[in-house]
């Protein structure tokens, strides 16, 4: 049996909060004494089916809470995904139809598996339970809260100041969530720290039909491969569950040094001992960024293609970047102290000027030994570093011991 100390420090690793910890402590103490494992509950509103590595960070963490020997209980919003999540909207939602939420809804199955366990996991559709309430079950709920209380959520208050409207609909989605929690005498409801407000309403309203109130933890937002906006489809900085091993472990590859410990913190299931590890040696350069990211990329790809894919795609990595983009008679040059890559980059002629250089590196065509650079300033470079700017054009790095 894992402890209860071990349990916490795994559940802990990557979370941005967890409210709260004590609580979550007697919950892991109760399940232990009565051999019954937490409910663990994530509802997804099925409106955009694609997963990738940012979607999956919640999921990733249910995973490890079902490894942990507790049940994950996932919500298909039917129901409330015909209202829309309003959070983070200067407006309200389109609906979508009875038949476009029951597409999305058999789409995102099929992916969630990819990181679940099916056979620890339970689908549940909470049409189930909200398309039997009543009018008077309705006006119960509805009298657990004050419109006050709803206006301290950031986009009402936004919209009600600036005199946009709001729908009455919109004031029960949090309200049906919550209700979820309730049906499912939930122990754990996890989301993304956007999710705040609504996670807490179920924590809230299970008090008031004198349930013991769920655990709430929040998930941080997983930056995209630029390193700065948070992933999505719609900027091009993501990493799909579903691309094919070699995309996966080249987008890998291009994420800024600064977010490897983060990557697999959110992105992988490492033991949180082994991540301090990894730190610890980057921190003292006893390994290479490089190397760990190749580590990280071949964890990454474990997870959604398996060993065997990820050793080939690793293969591929190595022979496109050590045979076929760079060639043998690289150019090399000198570094001067207090040189930048625009210094290197304009000295060797491989841009006619500075402000192109700068302009290159802000459509992503400098790499440094292979991975995307955006930021001159803070680019250190090391001596046999390889610099390369568009598809061709390559200067080999020398630097004084």
């Amino acid at each position: 049996m894992i402890s209860v100390k071990e349990q916490i420090k795994i559940i802990q690793k990557g979370a941005a909060e967890i409210i709260n910890v004590e609580e979550l402590e007697q919950k892991l103490i109760k399940s232990q004494t009565e051999n019954r494992p937490l409910v663990v509950k994530l509802g997804l509103d099925p409106s955009a089916p694609d997963i990738h590595l940012g979607h999956a960070v919640v999921l990733r963490k249910i995973k490890q809470l079902q490894d942990l020997g507790h049940k994950a209980v996932i919500i298909i919003g039917d129901f409330t995904g015909m209202i829309g999540d309003p959070t983070g909207k200067s407006k309200a939602r389109k609906q979508l139809t009875k038949e476009q939420v029951i597409e999305n809804a058999k789409t995102y199955e099929k992916q969630i598996f990819k990181v679940l366990d099916r056979e620890k996991t339970e689908v549940r559709f909470n049409s189930e339970w909200l398309g039997k309430l009543n009018f008077r079950d309705v006006i119960e709920l509805a009298s657990k809260l004050t419109v006050a209380r709803m206006l301290e959520r950031e986009d009402f208050k936004n919209r009600f100041n600036n005199q946009i409207s709001i729908g009455i609909h919109e004031f029960f989605y949090p309200l049906m969530q919550a209700y979820d929690s309730i049906e499912l005498k939930a122990d754990i409801e996890l989301g993304g720290t956007d999710q705040r407000f609504n996670i807490l309403m179920g924590r809230t309203m299970q008090k008031e039909y004198n349930q013991e109130s769920q655990i709430a933890m929040f998930m941080p937002i997983l930056e995209g491969i630029d390193g700065k906006e948070k992933m999505s489809k719609s900027l091009g900085n993501y990493i799909g569950i579903n691309e094919s091993a070699e995309e996966i472990y080249t987008k890998v590859m291009q994420i800024p040094d600064e977010l490897i410990i983060k990557y697999f913190e959110l992105a992988t299931d490492i033991h949180p001992d082994e991540i301090d590890k990894i730190k610890a040696m980057l921190e003292t350069n006893e390994d290479n960024p490089r190397d760990v990211k190749m580590r990280l990329a071949k964890e990454i790809v474990i997870l959604y293609h398996g060993d065997k894919a990820a050793s080939a795609a690793e293969a591929n990595f190595k022979n496109v970047f050590q045979n076929n983009e760079i060639p043998e008679d690289i150019p090399s040059v000198d570094i001067v102290k207090g040189e930048n890559i625009i210094d290197i980059i304009t000295k060797s002629k491989l841009a006619p000027s500075k402000s192109e250089a700068k302009r290159l590196m802000l459509q992503g065509g400098i790499r440094v030994n292979g991975e995307k650079v955006s930021d001159f300033e803070n680019t250190p470079l090391k001596n046999e570093d390889i610099i390369q700017v568009g598809k061709r054009k390559f200067v080999k790095v020398l630097k004084e011991a």
